[in-house]
């Protein structure tokens, strides 16, 4: 049996303990060999990055490797998608051409369910790498990961964050990480707030979604008593022009700088998905600081791509 994942509310409780679980198992170099051949020997996945990607489609690859299979990039600035290829036609010649499955970073919310659509006849599975603002739960699951590791929590308890606030703050209207996050988080018993300019805030409709969401106006209000903050960047690609008056405004009012995050805890972690604009969204010494847990999220998506693609297919390794 073969799974797609295009987002986080499709995850049930059961599957949420197992990914998560998984992912803390395969953090340790012994897992990790013992896993080298499984879910994925000889089979070719084909990676379809139709938007940039460093961490995201180098940890997919790492992770592949991993579990034994091949990692097929397609360059899409080099291929036929240039002469009007649509996604559906090129992931049909992909499976001609060997391919079992897809992971799919794709400019249009909705692409991977609708490539699992058109894919319907193949029992391949397409992995959701982020499409548009939409969702990107892989990058949800390894925050919560890294989240989980640092704080010695079990993923196999009910609520395992429970009793933990966590602030995200920055650009979460165009975000597509902050709402897996928003999906994610609170089945996990998080507190989560939300901060930002109210441009960049979801709407009061699209809040309704997430009925324990908190907004707060400034971070300087919560800082000092929240257990973890997620900084976005400005998704300026998504945006148009006039929601922020300028990047130094930005930063003065909600950048994560020297001097706001020393409001923090000092047991507090610092996350943030990448790439960053240090010295808008967070100052280039936060980002070193020894709260921070940015590199460690890089390494621990690895760890979680691994759980991920053996969930899909047929099973944690």
């Amino acid at each position: 049996m073969t799974r797609s994942l295009h987002s986080i509310a499709q995850l049930s409780p059961q599957d949420l303990r197992e990914l998560l679980s998984q992912s803390l198992k395969n953090l340790s170099s012994d897992q990790i060999r013992a896993s080298s051949v499984s879910a994925l020997q000889s089979r070719t996945v084909s990676l379809l990055f139709y938007e940039n990607s460093t961490r995201t489609r180098l940890s997919f690859e790492s992770a592949i490797r991993a579990l034994g299979g091949i990692p097929q990039s397609l360059a899409i600035s080099h291929s036929s998608v240039q002469k009007g290829e649509t996604l559906s036609d090129t992931a049909l010649n992909l499976l001609a051409l060997g391919a079992c499955g897809f992971i799919l970073r794709h400019p249009s919310p909705g692409a991977s369910r609708q490539l699992t659509d058109a894919l319907k006849d193949y029992p391949v599975p397409v992995i959701n790498a982020g499409d548009g603002y939409h969702a990107h739960p892989t990058q949800a699951l390894l925050d919560a990961a890294t989240l989980l590791h640092h704080w010695g929590l079990s993923a196999e308890v009910d609520l395992p964050l429970r009793g933990k606030t966590i602030l995200i703050l920055g650009d979460i209207r165009h975000s597509r990480v902050a709402r897996s996050n928003l999906e994610l988080l609170p089945r996990l018993g998080a507190q989560v707030l939300i901060s930002g300019p109210g441009s960049l805030l979801p709407s009061v409709r699209e809040l309704t979604e997430f009925p324990s969401i908190k907004s707060v106006s400034f971070p300087d209000q919560m800082l000092c008593e929240v257990d973890a903050v997620m900084v976005l960047r400005l998704q300026v690609e998504r945006q148009e022009t006039g929601f922020i008056p300028s990047q130094s405004e930005y930063r003065h009012f909600w950048g994560l700088t020297r001097d706001r995050a020393q409001l923090l805890k000092n047991d507090a972690l610092i996350l943030h998905p990448g790439p960053a604009n240090p010295g808008v969204e967070i100052d280039p010494e936060v980002m070193a600081s020894s709260q921070s847990k940015i590199l460690d999220q890089v390494k621990i998506g690895i760890a979680t791509r691994k759980a991920v693609l053996a969930w899909a297919w047929g099973g944690i390794a």
